[in-house]
């Protein structure tokens, strides 16, 4: 090994003057003279033991030994070039790709013009974001198979993960005019356990939020429905199928033409906030770090 390494300069000039056949054209594009082209060669030869270039009428040829290693050699060495080039386009945001984590809702209502800003400035880079809830985006994170991730609170914060506050964020209750008679009153929290919910399902930093907010005020909800997504649940309040819990984002051009209306509660629901969450142990590519840059911006 210490043999190869020793005489990779030997190796790259012997390329060169085996592919011009010319120790004149290598010197020139090696840009060094020709009696160190020549005293690289002799090198070269002399730790293999073996006749690599004879000379020609004009210029050298390859041996029959110098044929053969020469065919490993410029694999070798075009490859390397090839490492170099594709480099240099990834330094230069040419090449890349970029994993990210996010859910519906900071896809949709943060990343989302992010990405179309970063496409348009770097259209080469592909942008890859795997949909998930926090908990699911946090995980990947930690396992590195994303490079950062966009995510809302409630979440558990933990050393090994930095997190950056970009947003913040309100969750509502919106309903159908079946329920106008709610639009000017101050409900207390407990009336919301005699009403028909609409609220997301399962693992989401949506609900697990909403549901802590109420134990803490001594109120226990059973939703009418569980729905998957939270535009479903504006879609279902929007018939007045029951009273949806929702971030405002959500429901916000339907609030203003009047065709949901917000309901108030004497408890005000604390804000919550969308994160860029990074893990410090995986490192970023360059076009992830430009990426992340632009989102913290």
């Amino acid at each position: 090994m210490s043999t190869i390494l020793n005489n990779l300069e030997y190796y790259k000039v012997f390329y060169h003057a085996a592919r011009a056949g010319s120790l004149t054209v290598a010197a020139r594009e090696l840009n060094i003279s020709q009696p160190a082209v020549s005293q690289s060669l002799k090198q070269l030869e002399g730790t293999l033991g073996v006749r690599l270039l004879a000379r020609a009428s004009r210029g050298v040829r390859l041996t029959a030994e110098g044929e053969l290693l020469y065919g490993y050699v410029a694999r070798g060495y075009e490859q390397i070039l090839s490492g170099e080039q594709k480099l240099r386009q990834m330094l230069e945001l040419e090449l890349g790709e970029i994993h990210i984590g996010a859910s519906d809702m900071t896809l949709r209502f943060y990343l989302l013009p992010y990405l179309e800003r970063f496409h348009e400035k770097y259209p080469e880079i592909k942008v890859a974001v795997s949909n998930a809830p926090t908990p699911e985006t946090l995980a990947n994170l930690r396992d590195n198979k994303i490079d950062f991730g966009v995510v809302s609170t409630p979440f558990e914060k933990r050393d090994d993960l930095c997190v950056k506050t970009v947003r913040e964020i309100e969750d509502v209750f919106v309903a159908g005019r079946r329920f106008i008679q709610y639009k000017n009153r101050m409900l207390d929290l407990q009336e919301l356990e005699k009403m028909p919910l609409i609220c997301l399902e399962g693992d989401t930093s949506t609900r697990s939020y909403m549901d802590a907010f109420l134990s803490e005020n001594h109120v226990v909800i059973r939703p009418e429905f569980e729905l998957a997504t939270s535009d479903m649940i504006v879609q279902f309040a929007l018939r007045s199928l029951g009273i949806g819990c929702v971030v405002r984002d959500f429901a916000g051009e339907y609030l203003e033409d009047g065709r949901l209306l917000e309901l108030r509660c004497n408890r005000k629901i604390p804000g919550r906030h969308f994160c860029v969450v990074t893990n410090p142990k995986n490192p970023l590519t360059v076009a992830a770090g430009n990426m992340l840059e632009l989102l913290l911006s």
